[in-house]
Order: C-alpha cells, then structure tokens, then sequence
C-alpha cells in the first residue's frame, strides 16, 4: 500500500499529511509504511482517507503495528468492527475511533506556539475537553455495538475492546491518562489543588471524584463508565496520546541529530520525571511506550491483562484475587513527549 504518493489534489490534503511530504521526512514514512506492511484495505478507500482525513487513519495503522507486535492473528473477512485478532487461543474484537474537535473549536493542528499562548494553556480546560470528546467517542462506539455489533457472529461471545485515541484540541498531547480515567472510573487527579498547596501535597496531586462534568451546553456527563454495569460489552479502553508522528519520528533511524526529545517518564514510584532537549542519539523510545488498557472490571467477556503486556504498557485493572487495583508498568511509563528540530516542523 502506497499511502505517501498523492492520491487527491494538494488543496485536499490534510494539514498533518501534507506536514509528512516534507523532504526531511523520509526517515518517518518509511516507518509508518512499515507499520502498513500487511494491512488489508477492504473497502479500498484507506489511502485516500490517509491523506484528506488522516489521524483516524494514522491511529489504525499504529494499532495495526501493535498487534502484529504482540503476535496477533488477524482476520480481515469481516468489514466490521476494524480489528478481529487472535492469540493462545482468544479471539477478540478491536475497534478503532478518535476523539475530534468540536465544531466551532479549535482543531488539533491549529496550534498557536507564541509565548504567550503556551504560557496561557490551562491543563485542567484541556482535561476537561479532553473528557467531554472522548466520553462522545466512547458513548457513540457503544452505541455501534448495541445497535448492530453484537448481532456479527464474530463479535458475539468474545472481548470488545475500544482503542480510543485523542486528537480534539491542540495541546492534547499534555492530557496523558487524566481524562480517560476521570471518564472511566471517576478518578480525577486534582492538578490545580497541588498547585495551589504543593508543601501540603508531598505525595503529589490527589485523586478525587467528580461525578460528573458539564459540557458548555448545561448537559452533564457521568464520569465513572467503568463503575458499573451500563457499559459491560466493553471489555476494556486502549488508549494514547503518544502515538502521533512525534512516534515515527521517534522510531526512525535515519531522523536528523538536530532532532530533540523533550519527554516525561515516570519514576518507580510513578511520580512524573520531565527531562528536556534530549538528542536523538540518546533518545530510546520503543512502539508500545504510551500504550495504556483500562480494563472494565464489569465486563461481560473479560480481556486477558497477558494478552498485552509488555514494557512500556500501562495496564489499569482489579485483581479479584487480591481485591485490589492494579496498576502495572506505571514504573518508567512514557507520559508525554514532543519533538523539537531546527528542520520544518511536522505534525505533533
């Protein structure tokens, strides 16, 4: 599948695609061709939608390189849901959506870099755009399964899992896992009481419930998706705000020195570790840092935690055995990072 060589005129090009046709992207193409190595295009649109739509269709193909990382099967003779793998024996259902902008809202690549804007960015209004789109995403991907989902016989009987990625405001890469697990299991990190008190909060930011949240319209949205039974056909979120361009530019061999990687990983004690202007020599960053799973701890077919595990994984799920929450691989997890370079800039 050839997904760089133009398929429509430049004037329908999406920004991010368009950003990729630069001539010091060679390095990073070759990786995301890569990923597309062995994809089967069923409906014979993809490449077009890569390049006039792009982030649902780049998210697919990192997904795609995952799976075939973790040593999945797959089955393409089903037009519907997107991924139907198979591993020890486990079939399960994947389906990939992204969360957008809001009409009227500003687009994922309109970002403004000023000083004064990046000084001006609020974390706690990016988290809470971050959780009204991804609840819409989430709640229209259920929605899909209840309606005509769960009648494919493929689908019945076996795990369904959304593999969400977030793409509805600039700055999104800042979010890390604060909306999705305020959304899922009503556990907010309180950013702003840390800020206000840290000699109070030694331990860092506290986790607190919300309840819910407002959208601009007045509606509220519950938080706690996972808390309960209403969402039981979820098996389990995969999600990551890491898996952007910055991701192929990461894994590219061939990418210019004058590259640098500014990046938070997490300490042992999952406590935040930033580091900055790291150069690309001495940069290390593998396919599956970023990647987190929250499992549905009332799912009707549970997804197996082995299935996915793996360095750099996150894997948030309760141990029935130790009636307790798990937290694996939160020790060195990739939270968030961003590439700088003296060369045109691409997509984030």
């Amino acid at each position: 599948m050839d997904l760089f060589t133009p398929v429509v005129a430049p004037e329908w090009f999406h920004p991010n695609f368009r950003a990729t046709l630069s001539e010091f992207g060679a390095g990073e193409r070759e990786v995301v061709n890569s990923w597309a190595e062995g994809f089967v295009d069923r409906d014979k649109k993809f490449v077009h939608e890569f390049q006039t739509t792009f982030n649902s269709s780049f998210w697919e193909l990192y997904l795609h390189a995952v799976f075939r990382r973790f040593g999945f099967s797959f089955d393409w003779r089903h037009a519907a849901p997107d991924f139907l793998l198979g591993k020890d024996n486990t079939w399960l259902n994947v389906e990939a959506t992204t969360a957008n902008a809001a009409q009227g809202r500003p687009n994922e690549w309109d970002r403004d870099l000023s000083v004064d804007a990046v000084l001006g960015i609020s974390i706690p209004e990016i988290n809470r755009e971050a959780t009204i789109r991804l609840s819409n995403a989430i709640t229209a991907k259920h929605r899909k399964y209840r309606d005509s989902y769960h009648k494919l016989n493929h689908v019945g009987g076996r795990p369904f899992v959304l593999a969400v990625s977030p793409f509805e405001q600039p700055f999104f890469n800042l979010q890390h896992d604060r909306p999705i697990r305020s959304l899922l299991y009503d556990y907010y990190v309180d950013e702003e009481a840390f800020q206000r008190q840290p000699d109070k909060l030694p331990a860092g930011p506290p986790g607190v419930s919300l309840g819910t949240i407002m959208k601009e319209s007045g509606a509220e949205i519950e938080l706690g998706f996972f808390k309960e039974e209403a969402m039981e056909e979820v098996s389990a979120v995969l999600f990551s705000c890491v898996a952007t361009w910055g991701k192929a530019n990461a894994l590219s061999p061939g990418n210019p020195k004058s590259s640098y990687f500014d990046f938070v990983r997490t300490d042992g004690a999952g406590r935040p570790m930033p580091h900055s202007a790291v150069p690309k020599p001495a940069y290390h960053e593998t396919l599956e840092d970023g990647l987190q799973i929250f499992h549905n701890p009332y799912a009707r077919f549970p997804l197996d935690p082995a299935l996915f595990r793996a360095e750099g994984v996150v894997q948030h799920y309760f141990d029935r055995d130790k009636d307790d929450w798990v937290y694996e691989g939160i020790a060195g997890a990739l939270t968030w990072r961003q590439v700088r370079s003296h060369l045109p800039a691409g997509p984030t």
